[in-house]
């Protein structure tokens, strides 16, 4: 399985997802499902993706395709050339739907799902910062300050602090601990979601990453994170009222 998770608000983008793949107890693998694409000061996007793998990597490959070739034939639209983030939805809903149409029949035929899901995030000069998620049929919904966030995956454990501590005023520093608890959470709670871990970071009206960095499984930062944030349960947990009176 997979988590990824995506947060937009006021100051930014927050970006998160794991590399494990499990195909069963005995086939698990990592892949990259962290996807950037950057022309700085123009376009700055992500795509974390979730769901069938082949899927997934049929449709990012094509999209980087469309970029070789509207690089030969400036008439083809292509995720870095499109004026806007909404196109650019519009076109991996496409290939999306091209990609399920041709394949969907078979892999079902197999007894595999061939669901998918894919998360977009990014800014083009002069557009606002927006947050996707495209669905397998291709279509889409946007981040809106009512819901600042998406997850993709395996996300009822990662779920709950994002709903107590993001709202669009939430800071960057503070959406980094968030997705990082909220990953935490759910390595915790799911095999089949694991390091390393894949971040990307783009503020507002930046147009380029501010961060964009592999977490391994030794990385000192996250332990100390995860650890603190145990403590603090546990002393939360302490300090709770009894039901009863004694």
């Amino acid at each position: 399985m997979t988590y990824c998770v995506g947060l937009r608000v006021q100051e930014g983008l927050v970006l998160l997802a794991d590399t494990q793949t499990n195909a069963g107890l005995d086939n698990v693998s990592r892949f990259t499902k962290l996807f950037t694409f950057e022309k700085p000061g123009e376009r700055v996007m992500t795509l974390l993706t979730a769901g069938n793998l082949s899927i997934t990597q049929g449709v990012i490959a094509r999209l980087r395709y469309g970029i070789q070739r509207g690089a030969q034939d400036p008439s083809h639209p292509t995720i870095m050339s499109v004026e806007s983030l909404f196109e650019v939805a519009q076109l991996v809903g496409a290939e999306m739907r091209r990609m399920q149409d041709e394949n969907r029949e078979s892999i079902v035929n197999q007894g595999t799902s061939a669901d998918a899901s894919i998360l977009l995030a990014g800014q083009r000069k002069g557009g606002k910062h927006r947050l996707f998620l495209i669905y397998s049929a291709g279509n889409f919904i946007q981040a809106t300050d009512d819901t600042p966030y998406f997850q993709l995956g395996e996300h009822k454990y990662g779920k709950p602090i994002l709903d107590r501590i993001i709202t669009p005023k939430s800071s960057i520093e503070e959406c980094m601990k968030a997705v990082c608890i909220s990953m935490d959470s759910t390595i915790r709670s799911n095999l089949s979601v694991g390091m390393p871990l894949d971040l990307a970071v783009i503020e507002k009206d930046a147009i380029a990453f501010r961060t964009r960095k592999r977490i391994e499984k030794d990385d000192p930062r996250f332990a100390a994170i995860s650890e603190s944030w145990a403590k603090a349960l546990r002393k939360g947990f302490e300090e709770l009222p009894n039901l009863q009176e004694d």
